[in-house]
């Protein structure tokens, strides 16, 4: 079996905090504006705004498992709305078996990720000046994408079977199910080449293709993003639980008294927060029509289920909100009973008093 020539493409995608000032941080890092890669296929209309930063790096101990490399090519990229991605690109010369033995090794990346925090951990103490509330996520985001040059349509066709192992980083054989599933998100520009993408890894046959890995990169940050926010949110719910549970004990303070305004204040924070994450997610990289890039995210969108992502984001943030706001109105609607009650028993303790004067 002939060996073939492939790039191994890996995204790592971290949170650092909530918004990251671009200006600022260009001088300090002297980084170039990460404009979209640009073939015909991708016109003027597609671009990131704002742009994010991007600063090619050296990352030596990044090594793919069991495979000898060159030094991979490196670049981090540094998105207005507080995330990190590191791109790192091996070049490998493998047999096909030999690439699914590796994607199998792939399907474990922890030891990779920890390794990708080093690499970046000296960016970030660089760069933490210029960012608001400044918290790296313990949360991580991991894509890979097995990059060949074209085919020709009967090569894709008859090489479904291990298209479907490579994104699935499985070195098995597939059910006849698994292998639709895992190639049911594919695209093809032109007949010989073709992308396919699945949760974990996807696969793309063409020369050039850094406006596919930026538009996959992008939507690999979103979902980190995403899913930090939702974990924030269930803390933020589980407290509102504890403190509408029949028999919590509250200490510290008479529940008469208690307003929860820390905690609402709190929620409404998170729901800006949110709310300006969606929409500068959204906003940064402009895909408009029914062009091939926007296809593209599109599949990505549909395979991170970012949609669905959202909407439980919106959900949770209508449920903690109206948990808090119920216990803010129990809690001045208790007040105004008490406040009731003690006029009452003033005016009858004034009565009382006129009635033993006379």
């Amino acid at each position: 079996m002939e060996p073939l020539d492939v790039n191994v493409h890996m995204a790592f995608a971290f949170d650092i905090g909530y918004e990251i000032d671009l200006d600022r941080a260009r001088p300090l890092l002297a980084a170039e504006e990460g404009t979209l890669a640009r073939r015909r296929r991708t016109p003027e209309s597609l671009k990131y705004r704002p742009a994010p930063l991007r600063v090619t790096l050296d990352a030596p101990d990044l090594t793919l498992p069991g495979v000898a490399t060159a030094p991979p090519r490196a670049e981090l990229s540094f998105f207005d709305f507080g995330a990190v991605s590191l791109l790192v690109s091996f070049a490998v010369r493998l047999t096909e078996t030999e690439l699914l033995a590796l994607a199998e090794e792939l399907a474990e990346p922890g030891p990779l990720v920890a390794k990708a925090r080093l690499v970046i951990s000296p960016w970030l103490d660089r760069i933490r000046p210029m960012v608001t509330e400044f918290e790296p996520s313990v949360f991580s985001e991991e894509y890979i994408v097995f990059q060949i040059g074209e085919r020709s349509p009967e090569w894709i066709a008859s090489h479904t079977e291990w298209i479907a192992g490579l994104v699935r980083l499985e070195g098995g054989p597939l059910s006849e199910a698994e292998v639709r599933e895992a190639s049911r998100l594919s695209l093809s520009y032109s007949p010989t080449d073709v992308v396919t993408l699945d949760w974990a890894a996807g696969f793309v046959a063409d020369r050039v293709c850094a406006d596919t890995l930026q538009v996959i990169e992008f939507a690999n940050v979103q979902l980190l993003e995403f899913r930090h926010i939702d974990d924030r949110l269930d803390d933020r719910l589980e407290a509102a639980y504890r403190l509408i549970r029949p028999g919590q004990k509250r200490r510290g303070v008479l529940p008469l008294w208690r307003t929860h305004s820390g905690a609402v204040r709190s929620v409404r924070e998170l729901e800006i927060e949110a709310t300006s994450l969606f929409e500068r997610a959204d906003n940064a990289l402009k895909l408009i029509g029914d062009q091939y890039l926007s296809r593209i995210y599109d599949l990505a969108q549909g395979r991170f289920h970012l949609p669905e992502w959202q909407q439980s984001i919106r959900r949770k943030l209508e449920t903690v909100g109206d948990v808090y706001d119920l216990l803010v109105h129990q809690a001045g609607g208790t007040r105004m009973e008490v406040l009731e009650i003690v006029v009452i028993v003033l005016i009858a303790v004034e009565i009382i008093l006129a009635i033993v004067r006379h």
